[in-house]
């Protein structure tokens, strides 16, 4: 790909800043567009996951796969082993992948597959987009509904398309322009608590989200423009943790109250990483049990878990020589291996399979 490059000097110190053209959204789809398979794909992870939101599906959303997607090929690995699982547990769950593509850093660190696609610093980010789009049309192609988190205001402009489900992060949750872009995507959005545990700033940004906006961002053709968002309604909570972990009955229940009291549909999705495993993973499995055993006792309001998962357990360091580094294992957070996410996912089929049913009438009763 070309790098069209121009410079810029701003601010009295004189700041360099080197500005790279990228294609517009409408030219990347034209290169890489969605064919027949993938797109009914996406419309009817979106179908389901709605369903699920507005209580008309009693089946639980397990979100799942790697922290953050480096090598394309060990995620597809991944996505032919989890489209198996999904098939055989899809009368209780509907499994969704993880295809992350855009990390935010607390400080430094890698930025994700678009902001750096070669692991090296060199920020091709063209070419991420373009290795980005052409991984969630073969994830669809498998027909599995694929979750992302927004984290570039103008990344689902090039990939939104292909998306069943969007996080908003602990870290952006509080920012406006993240509201104001949640409120005009096609697909159910998921909010996460703040870093440090609060709940309310992820229940706010439900409400705005919920309702219509206008500002400015970008439209198909790569110009500024005014947009103009009719609101998005199925907004729902992530419990991620912060000060302490958030999953356990106690905390569920309060995020229930706050949400009747904002007048917000109280749909809660447990995060099984970060706080509430306080980032070892080998507590995730007993936070998603737990998790199980508050449906058995008779939980309304919890919708879903998310897994981080993938091929191999914990995580690895950024290499010069790629062939040194382990196939399958993340390079951000560290993940449970494959054995165990299936082992976990099963486990979870046979205790929630006799309940979701009732649970449902209850609900609609």
């Amino acid at each position: 790909m070309k790098r069209d490059l121009t410079e810029t000097h701003t601010g009295a110190l004189g700041r360099r800043v080197v500005a790279e053209a990228m294609p517009s959204p409408v030219e990347l789809r034209g290169q890489l567009p969605g064919n027949a398979c993938t797109v009914a794909s996406v419309a009817e992870g979106r179908r389901m996951l709605t369903e699920i939101l507005d209580r008309n599906d009693p089946r639980w959303v397990v979100i799942v796969g790697p922290c953050s997607i480096h090598d394309p090929v060990a995620a597809l690995d991944y996505a032919q082993r989890l489209r198996q699982l999904a098939e055989d547990v899809s009368d209780t769950l509907v499994l969704v992948m993880r295809a992350y593509f855009e990390k935010p850093r607390t400080t430094i660190g890698w930025k994700g597959l678009i902001n750096d696609p070669h692991l090296d610093g060199s920020c091709r980010m063209g070419e991420g987009m373009y290795l980005a789009r052409d991984t969630l049309l073969q994830l669809g192609g498998l027909g599995l509904p694929v979750a992302t988190e927004a984290l570039d205001l103008f990344s689902m402009a090039y990939l939104g398309d292909l998306v069943s489900w969007a996080a908003i992060g602990a870290r952006t949750t509080e920012s406006q322009p993240h509201r104001e872009m949640s409120s005009g995507l096609p697909m159910p959005v998921g909010f996460k608590n703040g870093t440090d545990g609060n709940v309310e700033v992820a229940i706010h940004a439900m409400g705005a989200a919920a309702r219509s906006h206008t500002y400015l961002g970008m439209d198909e053709d790569g110009r500024m423009a005014i947009l103009r968002s009719s609101g998005n309604p199925f907004g729902h909570l992530i419990l991620r943790g912060g000060g302490r972990p958030n999953y356990d009955a106690v905390s569920i229940r309060h995020a229930e109250q706050t949400m009747i009291r904002h007048q917000v549909p109280a749909n809660i999705v447990v995060d099984c990483a970060h706080g509430n495993s306080n980032k070892q993973p080998q507590r995730q499995p007993l936070v998603m049990m737990d998790v199980v055993s508050q449906i058995e006792q008779g939980n309304r309001s919890i919708v879903g878990v998310m897994i981080e998962s993938f091929l191999e357990a914990g995580s690895q360091a950024i290499q010069p020589d790629r062939d040194r580094m382990k196939y399958g294992c993340s390079v951000t957070d560290a993940c449970i291996d494959w054995h165990t996410t299936e082992q976990l996912v099963r486990q979870a089929h046979r205790r929630l399979r006799p309940l979701l049913a009732q649970r449902f009438l209850h609900t609609a009763a």
